[in-house]
């Protein structure tokens, strides 16, 4: 899951990063509101943290200008101002959620994954796929009631992959989810990420199926 994180606050957002990435999110981090209005034109993101008193471009500024492009990414709001005529007046303007400051770690934490669920329409934290399982409150998976303990980066792979279950996902999107602003992922590291999960799933009834030229695809076995 990849993250966009503006907030001009440079120790908040360096701790903010640090948090996410702990919690095996990619995240991007820019404390400028014209640099994050382009790379979410430029990046494909699954959520959106947002200040909105960030430098050059007002963070409503650019929810007004996300929403405008059809953009539907969740936007999660970090704001000073948490009074009701606030909160009404961003939610109104395509704001999916709000988070007044000082915040607790654990309740953004949370808010995160609701949204994200939200956007993935599984409104069950447990989404399974055969006996794969992926809990998005712990963000960990189980095989055969087992836990399946994955490096980051075919964790990532593997949660992009039970996000869209039963939808193709593509290579770039993949690369997408697993890169940041300071590292690239190449085609051909997809491949090996997802070599390694088939390997792993493969005395299960989960598998990921390659579509040439468009992705690839988690879905249950079909034993007939």
């Amino acid at each position: 899951m990849k993250i966009l994180l503006a907030e001009d606050n440079q120790p908040l957002a360096s701790w903010l990063t640090r948090t996410l990435e702990h919690e095996r999110y990619a995240v991007d981090c820019t404390a400028d509101g014209s640099d994050a209005d382009q790379l979410l034109i430029n990046e494909k993101y699954d959520l959106v943290i947002l200040d909105l008193s960030l430098p050059r471009m007002d963070g409503r500024d650019v929810l007004r200008r996300l929403r405008a492009r059809n953009d539907n990414v969740p936007v999660l709001i970090l704001t000073a101002n948490n009074t009701i005529e606030g909160r009404v007046r961003l939610l109104d303007h395509g704001a999916d959620d709000y988070l007044g400051k000082p915040f607790e770690l654990v309740e953004l934490e949370a808010r995160i994954r609701a949204l994200l669920r939200r956007s993935s329409q599984h409104k069950n934290p447990l989404t399974p796929c055969g006996a794969l399982i992926h809990d998005s409150n712990t963000r960990l998976f189980s095989l055969d009631d087992q836990p399946l303990p994955l490096p980051p980066r075919e964790h990532a792979v593997l949660e992009a992959l039970i996000a869209k279950i039963g939808k193709t996902v593509s290579k770039r999107a993949l690369m997408a989810t697993l890169g940041n602003l300071d590292e690239d992922v190449s085609p051909e590291s997809i491949e090996l990420y997802v070599h390694r999960l088939r390997k792993k799933l493969e005395a299960s009834d989960a598998t990921i199926i390659t579509l040439r030229g468009l992705g690839y695809l988690l879905r249950q076995r079909d034993d007939s």
